[in-house]
């Protein structure tokens, strides 16, 4: 541990509390402290942003390190090191001698050096006959060593915050280029969707982000965004959704016209057991397709399922099917139960159920579990959709009628 008394600055030069508490620092270096000098500086360098140091002071301070002849700074190789002005200059790339003061100066003053001058103001070394320095007067690179700890910590905490910066920048290139196809794609298919103003709002956030940028605006930025890209993906989920509905409805159809068709194949039985087979068939009751009612009929009796259309509204039967699949979704109706009802009753039957199911949703315990067995009496020829749109309308106090 370091002993002896405060030295002060020769010359004009005046004492600072900043060099005081450099020197009381250095004498509470413990004997055994050591640090490799350079890989010191490189933590040096790392930590420069939160020290508030140059590059120019740093040039100053590798030159100082390379006056020191030991690779490994501690107090029992002495840590005073006594270039003289024109050597330092030399090493320090020839810089001016008043920009090197000036650099001198930063480094004490940022805690990392300290002067330790002679009477005249000199920085030589006494040494004994065999060699061995006595007396030295120049800079003493105490402070440095005694701060190496928290010079490695602020490094690592610069490093971590970099590696941080560099993983939201990476994130943020691929949610900007995620939203910008997929908006291609919306405009592309003709996807419903404010596109004008998300495409705005997207722009907005684009301009919004600096050139020097930190973890916290990126972190704000990018959350924003993400919201953003998860809005579009919905509005894009929604559409192919109602894509497949649409496919299996044109399907249900094709395979009810071929059906009809091949019933009217008469076709000879081989044998009686055929025949009474054929016999049991035609006795069983079909089941007739469940009607299905006018728009305007639907939308008096559930106005809230025009809030969930495309654009808050409902003009025609397909935006009625998307705004269901919405509802559905909305109140954790599983896509297989939707699915369905769909097949049973039909696209335009399923989708009007849903949106009396929502319009009475506060009376029903388990949305999804009442569309099932609404599925299964519609299946067995036990329910129409009927009297559940006049029920409602007499709620709303209406006077319609069925139509037969």
């Amino acid at each position: 541990m370091q002993s002896g008394s405060v030295t002060t600055p020769f010359g004009r030069r005046s004492m600072t509390l900043g060099m005081l508490a450099s020197q009381y620092m250095s004498r509470e270096i413990e004997p055994e402290t050591s640090a490799d000098k350079w890989k010191l500086f490189r933590a040096l360098c790392e930590a420069k942003p939160k020290l508030g140091i140059s590059e120019r002071a740093l040039s100053v301070m590798s030159a100082l390190l390379s006056f020191y002849p030991e690779t490994t700074l501690s107090e029992e190789n002495g840590l005073i090191v006594f270039p003289s002005n024109m050597q330092l200059s030399l090493r320090a790339h020839g810089m001016a001698e008043a920009t090197l003061r000036r650099h001198i100066a930063a480094l004490v003053d940022a805690g990392l050096l300290a002067r330790r001058d002679s009477p005249n103001g000199k920085r030589y070394a006494r040494k004994y006959g065999d060699g061995a320095i006595v007396e030295a007067y120049g800079f003493s690179l105490a402070p440095l060593l005694s701060r190496a700890r928290e010079i490695e910590q602020i490094a690592a905490d610069v490093e971590m915050e970099r590696q941080q910066l560099r993983r939201l920048r990476e994130r943020l290139t691929i949610c900007r280029r995620d939203i910008s196809k997929l908006i291609d794609v919306a405009l592309e298919e003709g996807v419903n969707g404010n596109w004008d103003a998300i495409h705005q709002h997207y722009r907005r956030l684009v301009v919004a982000i600096p050139r020097v940028a930190t973890a916290a605006t990126l972190t704000t930025i990018l959350e924003e965004m993400e919201m953003l890209r998860e809005e579009i993906s919905n509005l894009l989920e929604l559409r192919v959704k109602m894509d497949i509905l649409s496919a299996n409805h044109d399907q249900i159809e094709r395979h009810k016209q071929n059906s009809e068709s091949e019933s009217l194949i008469e076709l000879e039985p081989s044998s009686r057991k055929e025949q009474g087979e054929k016999s049991r068939q035609t006795i069983e009751p079909q089941r007739e397709p469940m009607k299905v009612f006018p728009l305007n009929m639907v939308l008096r009796a559930c106005p809230t399922i025009s809030d969930y259309g495309p654009g808050g509204a409902v003009a025609r039967p397909r935006d009625l099917m998307q705004a269901a699949v919405v509802v559905s979704s909305m109140l954790c109706v599983s896509p297989s139960a939707y699915q369905g009802a769909c097949e049973v009753m039909g696209p335009e039957n399923a989708s009007a159920v849903m949106a009396c199911i929502l319009e009475r949703a506060g009376h029903i315990k388990s949305p999804g579990g009442y569309l099932r067995d609404l599925t299964s009496r519609a299946e067995r020829g036990e329910f129409s959709l009927g009297p559940m749109l006049m029920a409602l309308l007499r709620a709303r106090g209406g006077s319609d009628r069925l139509a037969s």
